[in-house]
């Protein structure tokens, strides 16, 4: 047991390494941890044994879950709201139809059996969200268009339309579908994925509005049982878990609920943890002595997706919607291929359909040439095609915006020789850059105006901006015991150490903010900052 606990460990200690190390010389982080998963596999140096196909997805798909459900919860739906008819039809329609157009250049062009086509289509037709956020996140790509947003929900989206047929051609392969129990199951997918999501959605809204939860942390594990509920209940009864999750995520990322901000830091940490284990578990599940052999295939079906399917199913969307040129064209570009379509390949191998070419190392090798050239090339190309937006941010079409705000706030005591008591709040000279936001009165919150006047025990909160710079500064605490030198000094008698400042007192239960002439008593704990670069 301990040296599995170790592995896993310098593994996730690598991983993040890796996620810095790959950032600083351009490579994709994601692209990272699948070599890092190779290097670690059978045919890698490190040799861990691991070709269990079964557990691999069981994972991976438990994974999933809440890569779909963040990428929803995270999507920002005031800036996706204009573009996302377009979004939705291309993770649908045009799915569908770079599955199709795939499949017929398997078939026609490869000389792959038909359904075994359509099958290496439908897996590899989706574009994959880690990948696409990933990137747009850590290369701050600030896109025209709306296209950030367009990406952020298609790629967000279009993972079920792929797994449903993935699922149906299987089930064609395996001779258990004709054309009634093929339309139940793309009923049943969309409608009662769509439906339950929903449902479960407005219901956990109503308990994280109403309900107070005993322990602070506890309606963040809530809604993580949320994001597997929304998966499990659909797939009890044929309905589509993932396109669930998401719509879960859409609506509770973009609801008024408390602690906001903390579940996305929550999930945040959540989604990464999933993001390393699903790109390394399939790189130390894949075996690079088996690439060779479908170097040629991987290869063209990988260039052809990139240059015409995906294209190809772009303009069909976009064009009628008259989009510009360089607009498709950077959609087109941006189309990678992730663990989706992996994770998705693992069931070709896992189902009793017949197939006679390795579908998993195909689809891994398209995998891994699309992070790798894509994503790479992805800022490249945005430039070339002059689609930066130097006036907008995209970190706008995310619900952690807000991390980027430049505000803070101020509390301020009224106490009884306060020189703003019993004065209105257009008579008060306020320090430069601050604004009253609101004043707390008898655990009353009033929204003040130029006419309002502070009274005694009243608590003034003010708005200022933020220290946004790049000296770190680090808190230190000092205790104050009995017979230490400072009792009974004052404040500005206090000198320890050059640089230091105290910015505060722990008396007992009490929280002092000194001044000169405020004295230190024993028991004290006093709260220095020392700046540092």
């Amino acid at each position: 047991m301990s040296i599995y606990l170790f592995i896993t460990a310098v593994i996730i200690i690598i991983c993040i390494l890796f996620n810095k190390i790959s950032s600083k010389i351009g490579i994709p982080t994601l692209f990272a941890f699948i070599l890092l998963g190779m290097l670690f596999g059978s045919d890698g140096l490190v040799k861990i044994p691991f070709d269990d196909f079964r557990a691999a997805e069981q994972i991976c798909s438990i994974a999933l879950i809440f890569i779909m459900f963040y990428g929803g919860f995270g999507t920002n739906w005031n800036e996706a709201r204009p573009v996302a008819v377009k979004s939705i039809l291309l993770s649908t329609i045009g799915v569908a139809a770079t599955a199709g157009l795939t499949g017929l250049f398997c078939h026609f062009v490869l000389h792959i059996g038909f359904l075994e086509s359509l099958l290496i289509g439908s897996v590899i037709s989706s574009t994959d969200a880690a990948s696409v956020f990933s990137i747009l996140r850590s290369k701050r790509m600030n896109l025209k268009y709306n296209t950030a947003s367009m990406l952020e929900i298609e790629s967000g989206s279009n993972d079920p339309g792929s797994y449903m047929m993935t699922v149906i051609v299987l089930s064609v392969m395996n001779g258990q579908a004709s054309a009634g129990p093929i339309l139940y199951t793309v009923f049943a997918q969309l409608v009662y994925g769509a439906v339950i999501g929903v449902g479960i959605a407005a219901a956990a809204v109503f308990i994280l509005r109403r309900f107070q939860f005993a322990t602070e942390g506890f309606d963040a594990v809530f809604v993580f049982a949320i994001a597997v509920l929304a998966y499990a209940v659909p797939g009890l009864i044929g309905g589509n878990g993932y396109l669930s999750a998401y719509i879960v995520g859409i609506i509770l990322g973009n609801s008024n609920i408390k602690n906001k901000q903390a579940f996305i830091h929550f999930f945040d940490g959540v989604t990464g943890i999933m993001q390393m284990l699903i790109f390394f578990l399939l790189g130390l599940l894949a075996f690079p002595s088996q690439l060779p052999s479908v170097l040629k295939t991987a290869i063209a079906i990988f260039l052809f997706l990139t240059f015409v399917a995906r294209p190809a199913s772009i303009f069909l969307i976009l064009f009628p919607a008259k989009s510009r040129m360089k607009h498709m064209l950077f959609m087109s570009f941006a189309g990678l291929r992730g663990a989706a379509s992996i994770v998705f390949a693992i069931m070709t191998v896992v189902d009793p359909a017949s197939t006679n070419h390795d579908i998993f190392h195909i689809v891994f090798f398209i995998v891994l040439l699309s992070i790798a050239f894509q994503g790479t090339l992805l800022p490249f190309m945005a430039s070339k095609l002059d689609m930066i937006d130097e006036n907008t941010d995209v970190l706008k079409t995310f619900n952690d915006y807000s991390e980027e705000t430049q505000v803070q706030f101020i509390r301020l005591e009224i106490g009884e020789k306060h020189q703003w008591k019993g004065r209105k709040l257009k008579e008060i000279v306020f320090p430069p850059d601050t604004l009253l936001a609101m004043i707390i009165r008898n655990n009353e919150t009033l929204v003040p105006n130029g006419s309002s006047v502070l009274q005694e025990n009243d608590v003034a909160i003010l708005s200022a901006l933020s220290f946004d710079q790049k000296t770190e500064v680090h808190l230190v605490e000092l205790p104050i015991r009995t017979g230490n030198r400072w009792i009974g000094k004052m404040i500005s008698e206090f000198s320890p150490n050059p640089g230091q400042i105290v910015i505060m007192i722990k008396r007992g239960e009490q929280i002092i903010i000194p001044k000169g002439p405020t004295r230190i008593q024993a028991g004290d704990v006093l709260v220095m900052n020392k700046f540092g670069t």
